[in-house]
């Protein structure tokens, strides 16, 4: 059985061209595993060797000096006494990056706007040295319980929880917090690696339903901005009408701008200025597009942007 629709093939050769073919072998491998090492409670050279005491062969991630991918029994991963322990969060390689972009600061005061289950804000909390203050967010009372207990078992004094949609941040709190993590709900067709769905091609309505809610929280995320404050948009879609598209929808209708981003280490694509008959506002070059090829990772894109005035 194919791994792709007809018409996601279409819409993935038309993004890759001849990267295709090396495109769709990564997708059809397993997503590496990858743990982040909670430096609230311990540096990486105590937890990696106790992983490997555990029975797992443990490789550090050479752009990210807190995480390492991890092979061996990885059903049992998760029931170690480390994890346990709150000294280490399971998590995808590309979703470490926009922490690593934002570079949230102690004292700062940072708005994680769809936060369960939290790898974001925990990974926030761990830059920020549980100083600061971080409100994690999200509509969904049932993922915000699985956000709570990973807060609880890592040690995290600087999160505060909220519940509620997060396109209303931008009317409750304007003009408020230092920097923004606006990582939205999306058809996730980044996440085929670890999940077969991802495969399904979502109905021109089901996009369409989706980039609404992007937009209108990117903008949301964009009002609870202070002026010259930053956000970080992100996905773990490949779609340029979620991705760009969302993006260069906040360029042409507010003032800002977006940064451009180096990643030592790490191989990335910058976003596109067109795709099929949509021309995207020029910045939306300032983009990062990670394809599951680059870097043996899920696909995934991000964005970092300045409010200005």
């Amino acid at each position: 059985m194919p791994l792709f629709s007809s018409e996601q093939e279409r819409r993935y050769r038309l993004l890759l061209g001849d990267e295709f073919e090396e495109f769709q072998k990564a997708c059809e491998r397993p997503l590496p595993t990858v743990m982040r090492c909670n430096t609230l409670k311990a540096n990486p050279k105590e937890v990696f060797p106790m992983i490997e005491e555990d029975g797992f062969e443990v490789t550090p991630l050479e752009w990210y000096p807190y995480a390492a991918r991890v092979s061996g029994p990885l059903n049992n991963l998760g029931n170690t006494i480390p994890h346990f322990g709150g000294l280490f969060y399971l998590q995808e390689e590309a979703s470490l990056l926009p922490v690593m972009i934002l570079k949230p600061e102690p004292k700062e005061l940072i708005l994680d706007i769809a936060s369960a289950p939290g790898s974001k804000a925990t990974q926030a909390a761990q830059h920020m040295d549980n100083k600061g203050v971080i409100v994690a967010n999200d509509v969904s009372g049932e993922r915000l319980k699985a956000l709570s207990y990973h807060i609880e078992r890592m040690g995290i004094l600087n999160i505060t929880i909220t519940q509620m949609d997060g396109r209303r941040f931008g009317r409750l709190t304007p003009n408020t917090f230092h920097k923004v993590i606006a990582d939205c709900p999306c058809s996730g067709e980044g996440t085929i690696r670890k999940d077969s769905r991802a495969s399904q091609d979502p109905s021109p309505k089901a996009r369409k339903r989706l980039t609404e809610t992007q937009k209108a929280l990117l903008v949301s995320a964009y009002k609870a901005a202070i002026p010259g404050g930053l956000i970080l948009y992100s996905t773990c879609t490949l779609a340029p009408e979620e991705n760009e598209g969302v993006v260069s929808y906040l360029l042409e209708n507010y003032k800002c701008s977006t940064i451009p981003v180096e990643l030592p280490g790490f191989s990335a694509r910058q976003g596109i200025e067109r795709w099929e008959e949509q021309r995207f506002h020029p910045m939306v070059k300032n983009a990062l597009r990670i394809y599951p090829h680059l870097n043996d990772t899920g696909g995934f894109f991000l964005s970092l942007i300045r409010k200005e005035g």
